[in-house]
């Protein structure tokens, strides 16, 4: 497996993939204007090639990184591929400078939350969704 910086299509095409987001597409122009005029970080993990996830983070603040989005194909999961991705991540956010990352998840992602906790991220808080269920929790790590 490898990780490289990737592209906001490599990020719009492997979104389409995934079951989870109810084939909600994640449109180009959403994360362009997201990204837009801060300093980002589009990660794709790769096997034989293959894209096979994604982690798309940007800057929050002066000293904290973002990490917004991102996601492994179902027949990839369980191989270590988002743990590749966040370290990829923790250790470029470091060397440019950020002391904090910080991230949201929810309920329905039980592996994710197991993987933030079990990586060294802790809950500062909760951010009410507009429906039962659609509330996220907020991590937060420091990297220094």
């Amino acid at each position: 497996m490898k990780i490289d910086v990737g592209s906001i299509d490599d990020v719009v095409s492997l979104n389409a993939q995934i079951p989870e987001f109810n084939q909600n597409k994640l449109l180009k122009e959403k994360i362009t204007e997201r990204v837009r005029d801060k300093q980002h970080l589009v990660l794709v993990a790769r096997l034989d090639g293959l894209l096979i996830g994604y982690k798309v983070g940007y800057q929050y603040s002066a000293d904290t990184f973002y990490s917004w989005l991102g996601a492994v194909l179902p027949e990839y999961r369980g191989r270590g591929v988002a743990t590749k991705l966040r370290e990829f991540q923790e250790s470029w956010a470091k060397n440019n400078g950020y002391r904090e990352l910080e991230v949201k998840s929810m309920n329905q992602f039980p592996a994710m939350l197991n993987l933030l906790i079990s990586s060294g991220y802790h809950i500062y808080g909760y951010q009410e969704g507009c429906i039962k269920g659609a509330g996220k929790i907020l991590f937060s790590k420091k990297l220094v």
